[in-house]
C-alpha cells in the first residue's frame, strides 16, 4: 500500500473551525452495507441502528492542555513545546515534541510565563522534533502540575486555523472524559451529547469504559511511500475486567456493540476475542 494511493482534494472552506452548536447535531454518514447506499443525517439519529441490549464502547479519556509557548535562553525566541507524555513525575521528565526544532539542542534551557517562573532544560534529543525536557520548578508536585495546566493551551489541532477559544477546553473533551492522558481528543466521541446518553440509555443500550489514551502517533506525519515502513508510536490502553464482561455478556446474547471511536477498534478487537489457553 502506498501514500499516494490516499492522495485527495479537500477544500480548505469544508473544514470546519468551529463545532456545532449542538454536539450532536453533527453531521452523520450512514453506510448501509446491505443496499450499498448512503445517507446523511445528523449524529443524534444514531439511536435509530441499536436495540435494547446492544453496547456502545465509550473512551474516557481526558484531554490535558497541552500545547505551551515558551522562550529560549538569551535569544528569547518564542517555541512551541506540546506535551507528549510525563516520563517521571519525581525528577519532572517529559516526552515532548518543540517547533522550531532547529533551535532546540541539548543544554538549551527554555522559560514559561510572564514570570518565568517555570523553567524546562533540554537533556535528550528523541526524533527529529522530539526531546526529553526536565522541568525545573519551585513547588510540589501538585503545584507544578497545575502550573503545567495554567500555562497550557488547549490542543486543537493543526488544521483548525484560528486562535485557542475558552469555549475549547470545554468543547474539546468528550462529556464522559475521566481519565486525564490525552494529547488529542477522541474527536468522534466529541458528537455524544448528554441527552443523547440518556436517550441511548432509556433505550436499553449498555456503555463500556475503556481508557485509549491518545499519543504521539496522531501527529506524526507519515513521510514514506511505502505504508509498511511508517514507524507507529505506541499509546497506552486501559480496558477493566468491568468492561470486558459487559462487552462479553453482550456477545454471548448475540448483540451488537460498537466503540466511539475508530482508534479504538484494533485493540479492543484483539482483547476481546481472545482466549485464555
Amino acid at each position: 500500500m502506498k501514500l499516494s494511493h490516499f492522495q485527495f482534494n479537500l477544500p480548505s472552506e469544508l473544514l470546519a473551525e468551529f463545532p456545532a452548536e449542538n454536539r450532536d447535531e453533527a453531521r452523520l454518514m450512514v453506510v448501509n452495507r446491505k443496499t450499498k447506499t448512503i445517507e446523511h443525517r445528523e449524529f443524534k439519529d444514531i439511536i435509530e441502528y441499536f436495540d435494547d441490549g446492544d453496547v456502545m464502547i465509550l473512551n474516557n479519556t481526558k484531554v490535558f492542555p497541552a500545547r505551551m509557548y515558551g522562550n529560549k535562553e538569551k535569544t528569547g525566541a518564542r517555541i512551541e513545546v506540546f506535551l507528549l507524555r510525563e516520563l517521571n513525575a519525581e525528577q519532572r521528565l517529559w516526552d515532548v515534541l518543540v517547533d522550531p526544532a532547529r533551535k532546540i539542542r541539548i543544554g538549551n534551557k527554555l522559560y514559561f510565563g510572564d514570570d518565568d517562573s517555570l523553567v524546562a532544560e533540554v537533556i535528550d534529543n528523541t526524533t527529529s522534533r522530539g526531546r526529553t525536557l526536565r522541568f525545573l520548578y519551585d513547588g510540589s508536585y501538585d503545584e507544578f502540575r497545575r502550573k503545567l495546566t495554567e500555562l497550557g493551551e488547549t490542543p486543537i489541532p493543526k488544521y483548525i486555523n484560528r486562535e485557542v477559544t475558552e469555549e475549547d477546553a470545554e468543547r474539546y473533551q468528550t462529556i464522559y472524559a475521566k481519565e486525564e492522558g490525552a494529547v488529542a481528543a477522541p474527536t468522534a466521541g466529541l458528537h455524544f451529547s448528554k441527552h443523547l446518553l440518556k436517550k441511548l440509555e432509556i433505550k436499553g443500550i449498555d456503555f463500556a469504559e475503556v481508557t485509549l489514551h491518545v499519543g504521539l502517533g496522531t501527529f506524526n506525519p507519515v513521510e514514506v511511500e511505502d505504508l509498511s515502513k511508517h514507524k507507529m508510536d505506541s499509546e497506552e490502553l486501559i480496558i477493566t475486567q468491568e468492561a470486558c464482561d459487559i462487552v462479553n455478556q453482550a456477545k454471548v446474547k448475540r448483540k451488537r456493540f460498537a466503540v466511539s471511536e475508530p482508534l479504538q477498534c484494533a485493540p479492543l478487537k484483539v482483547r476481546f476475542h481472545h482466549k485464555e489457553p
